[in-house]
């Protein structure tokens, strides 16, 4: 794997929203800088995700100085969000199994573009202090590690030659007018080419230029991944394809999910190099 390189970088502001391509990030010890802070969540303080809201992925956050939001929908007008003040207020909401305290977006204007968005009573939190909030699965983390608001792991990592794969898979199979599919679909942070198909699932360490990762487990994947990200309607693949020939126990498999060993900045264009 001489020439691997990373191709691409995705944060995603707001959890669930549009991803935004970046020629460099910082990495933090709980994910890019900028990836996953904020989210949404519903009337009993439950995270919103495009699992059960397709139509998410039609928003956009723009990260602003100081990391507050611009966010834009179609046929909205923009509307900013400032970083709420420190040491405010609290609340307990639950993200899938874990629950965790976060900090309310500043102003019912803010609640109210993303309900009147979404068509749903809803509220933007941010995660003030991520170095202490939320554990990594501590059957997959070393002592200490900690995790922003993306699903279970600092970092999701796919390569584009899986994806090749992928796609002759879906051409071969019962929906072949899915395909082929984009990246986007499955909502990496880092993108690597020059790899062979499948690479990634033997890896256990890898440096991503001046940063090393721990290589914590498999992505399993959902019905996100059937969501198309510009238009929000839904198919059946990748999930038919995967299950058909991808599937690992109860998991439907595609990408790796990264926990860095130290901070630092990935760039694209970085070498990629396995140590492990």
């Amino acid at each position: 794997m001489g020439n691997a390189l990373l191709q691409s970088i995705h944060v995603h502001p707001v959890k669930a929203f549009r991803s935004l391509p970046l020629r460099e990030v910082v990495v933090e010890p709980w994910g890019p800088a900028g990836d996953r802070r904020w989210m949404l969540t519903d009337d009993g303080g439950r995270v919103v995700t495009q699992r059960g809201h397709p139509r998410l992925a039609l928003a956009a956050a723009e990260l602003l100085p100081g990391g507050g939001l611009r966010l834009s929908a179609p046929g909205r007008d923009p509307v900013t969000v400032p970083v709420p003040a420190p040491g405010g207020p609290t609340e307990r909401v639950e993200i899938f199994r874990d629950k965790i305290d976060v900090v309310p977006a500043e102003g019912d204007a803010v609640h109210a573009w993303c309900s009147a968005f979404l068509g749903a009573d809803v509220r933007l939190v941010h995660l003030d202090d991520p170095a202490t909030r939320r554990p990594v699965d501590p059957g997959f983390a070393l002592p200490g590690e900690t995790v922003s608001l993306a699903d279970g792991y600092p970092l999701l990592l796919t390569t584009t030659a899986s994806l090749d794969a992928l796609n002759t898979l879906v051409a071969g199979g019962d929906h072949a007018d899915e395909g082929p599919l984009p990246m986007n679909r499955f909502r990496p942070n880092l993108v690597v080419e020059g790899t062979t198909a499948w690479a990634e699932d033997t890896w256990s360490r890898i440096t991503v230029g001046e940063v090393a990762f721990r290589v914590a487990k498999p992505s399993g994947r959902c019905v996100v991944t059937t969501t198309d990200q510009r238009t929000a309607e839904r198919g059946r693949e990748p999930l038919h394809s995967l299950g058909r020939h991808r599937r690992f126990g109860h998991r439907l498999v595609f990408g790796q999910n990264l926990v860095p060993l130290a901070p630092g900045t990935v760039r694209v264009g970085d070498p990629v190099t396995v140590l492990a």
